[in-house]
């Protein structure tokens, strides 16, 4: 029996709104989605599993056609759906009288139920969210009767507001895998066991690396998971980049250093670089142009100017530039303790230089 595990969609959410490219990451949250549904479709995949926030907010009856449409085109595969705790369930909720196809199947109760699929042998249990926190641990005495049936999890959760539990107790439970969501990175929490699907696309910069949903096969007799695989889907990632410069860098050798790291690893994805190592006291990086110019979410210059303080200190032994040092430099400086250095010295320099205008 094969499934996939997916969750954390989060349709209709445009991440980076104030970017740019704010636009076409909302439309590759919904084109990767679609891409999993395609999927589905190909890999002839019997169980599709959303471990919860599907969309992003409550979701508006025309959000809920489009879904249920991109549903319909894999009518031999059983969808299994959880509210998580961006699309909880209120007693306002579309999603209450809404009709899904003959093919899906939405896990509504705040308390843990179950659908059984009679063809594939299978039961998949889960619960939705009606409030924004489930802080009560989940799994802790939790019964479930014998059987002979493929019995699967789906849980939307696992920190101290969101259903806290403990992996250790959830493994002692009858279940032949345990769909996790909530958590935006993927992880395999135990080998074909249990996992976290992460979001098929990254959301923010924090959500780095590769991002997708997981393809798993149960063997039905022994109702064990034999095969579990990550499969990347994401149109676009968030990548951390450091770049070290030295006094002889100057601004145009350092935007043909970021163009030919973005272009190494393409122009679709989204960058945070950290600008790093010692600069000429008389260059400041325009860090707002070299943003403009490609998906840059982020450019930190942490370089430092290179000054040689010994030398200062010989020019200045007498007045503010010298007993500024005198009272500062010292070995084994911490960072902060550096940066005060130098940002009070170049302070000093400028204030020194603008006296020394006619």
């Amino acid at each position: 029996m094969k499934f996939i595990h997916t969750g954390d969609v989060h349709w209709g959410m445009i991440p980076d709104s104030d970017r740019p490219w704010g636009k076409k990451r909302e439309q590759a949250i919904r084109l990767t989605f679609r891409s999993i549904i395609e999927d589905a479709r190909e890999k002839r995949v019997d169980l599709l599993l959303i471990t919860g926030d599907l969309f992003h907010r409550q979701p508006l009856a025309r959000d809920l056609k489009e879904i249920n449409y991109l549903f319909s085109t894999i009518p031999s595969t059983r969808v299994v759906i959880i509210a998580g705790n961006h699309d909880r369930i209120t007693k306002s909720s579309s999603v209450l009288s809404f009709s899904w196809n003959s093919n899906v199947s939405f896990l509504m109760d705040g308390e843990l139920s179950s659908v059984y699929f009679d063809s594939l042998n299978t039961e998949v249990y889960g619960f939705s969210y009606h409030s924004a926190e489930i802080t009560a641990p989940f799994g802790e005495g939790l019964s479930i009767p014998d059987s002979k049936r493929i019995r699967i999890l789906m849980l939307h959760g696992g920190d101290a507001k969101h259903v806290p539990f403990d992996k250790n107790v959830l493994a002692a439970l009858p279940f032949s895998y345990i769909a996790l969501g909530h958590i935006h990175k993927p992880a395999v929490l135990m080998e074909n066991r249990m996992a976290y699907c992460g979001s098929p696309e990254p959301l923010d910069l924090t959500e780095t690396g590769a991002h997708g949903y997981f393809l798993g096969e149960i063997d039905e007799g022994s109702g064990r998971v034999v095969s579990l695989s990550f499969q990347p889907v994401s149109q676009a990632q968030y990548i951390p980049l450091v770049v070290n410069v030295t006094p002889a860098t100057t601004n145009e050798e350092l935007a043909q250093i970021i163009a030919g790291e973005i272009r190494k690893r393409g122009a679709s994805n989204i960058y945070r670089f950290r600008i790093r190592g010692m600069r000429d006291p008389d260059t400041e990086f325009d860090t707002e142009f070299l943003s403009g110019q490609w998906n840059i979410i982020e450019m930190l210059d942490e370089s430092e100017p290179q000054y040689d303080f010994h030398a200062l200190f010989a020019e200045h032994p007498s007045d503010m530039i010298g007993f500024y040092i005198q009272a500062l430099m010292k070995e084994d400086m911490s960072a902060v303790e550096k940066k005060a250095l130098y940002y009070g010295i170049h302070a000093l320099l400028m204030t020194k230089d603008e006296r020394s205008q006619p």
